[in-house]
């Protein structure tokens, strides 16, 4: 130990009561004390001719101007985490920071993803200005009706008529946190039929992925078809559906058409130029053909299954593919936090190119499953519902 002491003191000199180190450059820089070195750090980092730059750029800029001392890259690594502004206007994490967790339906009409399509412009003739619409998440089958204004009074007729009266109660939907979701009446509906309703985390469309993905369907659909009339788009909903439910699905195999009712639908065209299948109907007697419908609706339970296996081989494979990207980032209460700035688009600025990406910071109240928290302030107020952790990041004060 002498002996190294002995060693590294020959890069040290003690001129006038200063201490001063000599670097690998030869050049000598003077020892600074804790006091000094926070001066120091702070105003480099931030102070006349700061940069707010990182731990070692900060490190190779003290050295230059001729100051040491031992913990000045770890110092200066801390001082950045901890400054407010660097950490507010730091950029946005584009990583996922948990593992995909898909919507798993076991069996037909089990589990149901609603949402809105609007405000529409133009609005139709009959002043429809939103679509409200629902996707089974087994068979892709999908209903939409058109509506002025959707309250909740409409939601509650909608699943009435469209989903309870025709497939039965439904054991879970999906929805964001609309008001026409979110009100006692909808609350007394869900707990009379026993529906297990579950709203997806703000700024977090992935959660009800599946009626996202219909909404931008329907979308595309009735653009195409709406070739001249643009504002008679409300009677061209039927035909978009149609066309919808008797497409293929890459997911399932099977069109949702067939994993309803069992049989694929007979299209129009094939009535204008019989296909085989329709040719061969129109040779069978009554009883052949009520046979034959028997062996059909037989072999729906193995159609189904062949389904579920195949949208279980493709969540896995989606699952593989998003999980390489995940960067683990969670949070526990009391911890601070900062959220990205609403709304929370990363590629448009809101309020100027000098607006913060972060605001914050706010504590971390309750952790729920699935990555997703609840905020409080400073204040201990509630600023927004539950948010998912993609949108936060730690603050370190």
């Amino acid at each position: 130990m002498a002996a190294q002491i002995r060693k590294r003191a020959l890069r040290y000199a003690f001129v006038n009561g200063t201490l001063y180190r000599r670097a690998f450059d030869q050049m000598w820089l003077r020892c600074l004390g804790t006091m000094e070195a926070d001066k120091v750090a702070t105003e480099v980092y931030e102070g006349l001719c700061g940069a707010h730059q990182t731990g070692p750029k900060m490190a190779a800029k003290i050295k230059r101007i001729g100051y040491y001392w031992p913990t000045m890259v770890k110092n200066y690594i801390d001082h950045a985490k901890r400054c407010h502004e660097c950490q507010i206007h730091g950029d946005v994490i584009h990583q996922p920071p948990n593992p995909l967790h898909p919507t798993i339906a076991s069996w037909p009409f089990e589990c149901w993803g609603t949402n809105i399509i609007g405000l529409i412009d133009p609005p139709s003739s009959a002043r429809h200005h939103f679509i409200l619409a629902a996707t089974n998440y087994f068979s892709k089958w999908a209903e939409a009706d058109p509506f002025k204004e959707v309250t909740s009074e409409h939601v509650i007729n909608f699943f009435t008529y469209n989903i309870v009266y025709k497939f039965g109660v439904p054991h879970r939907v999906i929805s964001d946190n609309g008001t026409a979701f979110k009100s006692t009446k909808i609350y007394k509906f869900v707990e009379r039929h026993k529906i297990d309703w579950r709203y997806s985390s703000i700024y977090n469309p992935r959660a009800n992925g599946l009626a996202e993905a219909f909404n931008k369907m329907m979308v595309k659909l009735l653009k195409k078809i709406l070739t001249k009339n643009k504002i008679d788009w409300h009677t061209k909903m039927v035909e978009a559906l149609w066309a919808y439910r008797t497409t293929y699905k890459m997911l399932t195999k099977a069109t949702p058409y067939s994993l309803v009712f069992g049989v694929e639908a007979v299209l129009p065209l094939e009535i204008e130029l019989p296909s085989l299948r329709v040719a061969v109907q129109n040779d069978l007697t009554q009883e052949q053909n009520a046979h034959l419908r028997m062996e059909e609706l037989d072999a729906l339970d193995e159609l189904k299954l062949r389904a579920q296996q195949n949208l279980e081989i493709y969540r896995g494979r989606m699952a593989k593919s998003f999980d390489r990207m995940v960067r683990p980032r969670t949070f526990q209460e009391g911890e601070l936090v900062l959220v990205l700035r609403r709304p929370i688009i990363p590629h448009r600025k809101i309020g100027g190119k000098f607006v913060s990406n972060w605001e914050g910071p706010f504590v971390i109240e309750k952790v729920y499953q699935g990555g997703a928290y609840q905020l409080i302030d400073l204040n201990g107020q509630r600023p927004m519902p539950p948010i998912n952790g993609r949108h936060l990041k730690k603050y370190h004060a």
